[in-house]
């Protein structure tokens, strides 16, 4: 029943098409060419064709043409001339055309030559002798950006404090710190009330027990209590960072485990401290800070500058055997696999590799076996750590994805 149904199918089809071909030659021959016969410029025709709009592709009708003819030699397929005739209202009938006429051929339409070959503007350039003219071109726009490479322009900033300090680092799994949130002053304020009742007097008697928390997220201008005191070197006035340890990360392209993600949270800074234990004050939150979150001391990082340079140019992509062994992109910040211009990612690369704050990488998609890869975009990186950094993308042609690799710009 397959076999008939197809057989079928392509019977109808064939009538179809010879129908079309019978329909349009019985009205070719049934109707009467029209009257209104007029000068237009040098030439004879019955129509008002427009002036065509500049950079137009235009074909000059000759003797002898019709849209069926010059729609199988121009694009490639008879069967498209309603496309011709759509891009040329002016032709009020479809079965006259008039020699001297200009044809506008549709945009994005792809232009074949009488011999078959595709005609584009490369194509066209090469058959009137400009080759040379293009490759100039595109050696001196090369050249013209490697010129603004060392661009003059005054540095700007690759980031903002706020993508670095709350953002987050990749590092072994496991990691020790020295101090953690043990309690928040919300551990205390509901206390509950054992007491014995002696009815013959109407006696209450009793003491406070253990207490029931009343906020679990903490946030900036909460209190909280610090397991690490003078006896572990920490002072009042000390910042701390409060970091979560989360997922594992796991590269994209080798699939081994590259370490574990710490989130930072937020900032606390120290108010007073006991001999074991510490009172401090959560100063900036980037997200709700539990108990039990880790803490460390701060470290300042200034957001790096760079003196902004255009992107490489599309023309002169790298090889593909140098993007072999390439740094790449292993994930973003929080995980979306799907991200673009102004979206944090880590590299698989760190200050062990000699990346440093500062450096501008261009984002690359390895291409099909003999093709160039693809231009997608650039990155300035932002932090370091031992053999993994954080960085800003600054620009992206398209969607940046984990496994995307990288060149040193």
């Amino acid at each position: 029943m397959k076999g008939r149904a197809r057989e079928f199918k392509h019977y109808l089809a064939a009538l179809l098409a010879i129908s079309s071909v019978l329909s349009l030659a019985t009205l070719v021959g049934a109707q009467s060419p029209p009257a209104n016969l007029h000068l237009e410029g040098d030439h004879w025709t019955a129509w008002s064709p427009p002036t065509p709009p500049e950079g137009a592709n235009v074909y000059v009708i000759q003797t002898g043409d019709t849209l069926w003819d010059i729609s199988g030699t121009m694009l490639g397929d008879p069967y498209l001339w309603p496309q011709l005739w759509e891009a040329n209202q002016y032709i009020l009938d479809a079965h006259w055309i008039y020699p001297g006429d200009p044809l506008i051929i549709p945009a994005g339409a792809q232009i074949h030559s009488p011999d078959g070959v595709v005609g584009d503007p490369m194509a066209q350039a090469v058959a009137d002798g400009l080759a040379d003219e293009l490759a100039a071109a595109d050696a001196a726009l090369e050249e013209s950006w490697f010129e603004d490479a060392g661009s003059t322009k005054a540095p700007v900033a690759l980031g903002s404090e706020s993508q670095i300090y709350c953002s987050g680092y990749i590092a072994p799994q496991g990691e020790e710190f020295p101090f953690e949130i043990a309690a928040s002053e919300y551990d205390f304020l509901t206390p509950t009330l054992d007491y014995v009742v002696d009815r013959d007097y109407e006696d209450y008697s009793g003491f406070y027990g253990r207490g029931d928390t009343e906020k679990y997220g903490l946030g900036p201008g909460d209190i909280v209590y610090i397991a690490g005191g003078r006896a572990d070197g920490l002072s009042a006035g000390e910042l701390l960072n409060a970091i979560r340890p989360e997922d594992m990360v796991v590269h994209p392209v080798t699939k081994k485990e590259v370490g574990q993600f710490y989130r930072y949270r937020g900032r606390i800074r120290i108010l007073a401290v006991q001999d074991d234990t510490s009172i401090g004050e959560i100063v900036r939150a980037c997200d709700m800070i539990p108990v039990g979150t880790k803490l460390r001391l701060f470290e300042p990082e200034p957001v790096p500058l760079r003196r902004p340079s255009p992107m490489r140019p599309v023309n002169a992509p790298p090889s593909a055997e140098s993007l072999v062994d390439a740094p790449a992109v292993i994930r973003s910040f929080d995980g979306v696999l799907a991200v673009g211009q102004g979206y944090l990612v880590f590299i698989d690369r760190g200050e062990n590799q000699d990346v440093l704050p500062g450096d501008v990488f261009t984002i690359y998609r390895r291409g099909r076996e003999g093709f160039p890869p693809v231009l997608v975009g650039e990155l300035g990186i932002l932090s370091v750590t031992g053999d993994t950094a954080l960085a800003n993308i600054l620009e992206s042609r398209y969607t940046v994805f984990p496994g995307d690799v990288l060149m040193l710009k």
